[in-house]
């Protein structure tokens, strides 16, 4: 598969504090960027004043671009290739 770039300012973050939920929503993410092809560097934040700024109260938190996704919650890989999809241009 041809690998991808995702262009300048793209950016995909995950907001926890390092439990095994915001692990495992990173390692969502990663495994969805690669499946899709693209380069994207997934930056996990875990201070928790960092996350507050985000306005997020409940982790784990996705971030792609400039809009949050799933307080709370762990998407799964295919749940976050949608998001990508639509929040990525490649």
């Amino acid at each position: 598969m041809e690998r991808k770039y995702t262009g300048e300012g793209a950016f995909v973050k995950v907001l926890g504090t390092g439990c095994s939920k915001c692990r495992k929503l990173e390692a969502n993410a990663r495994d969805a960027l690669k499946e899709m092809g693209i380069l994207q560097e997934v930056d996990h934040i875990d201070d928790i004043r960092e996350i507050m700024k985000y306005g997020v109260m409940s982790t784990p938190a996705l971030v792609v671009g400039n809009k949050i996704f799933s307080p709370g919650r762990v998407l799964g890989k295919e749940e976050i290739m949608r998001i990508l999809e639509k929040e990525i241009k490649v």
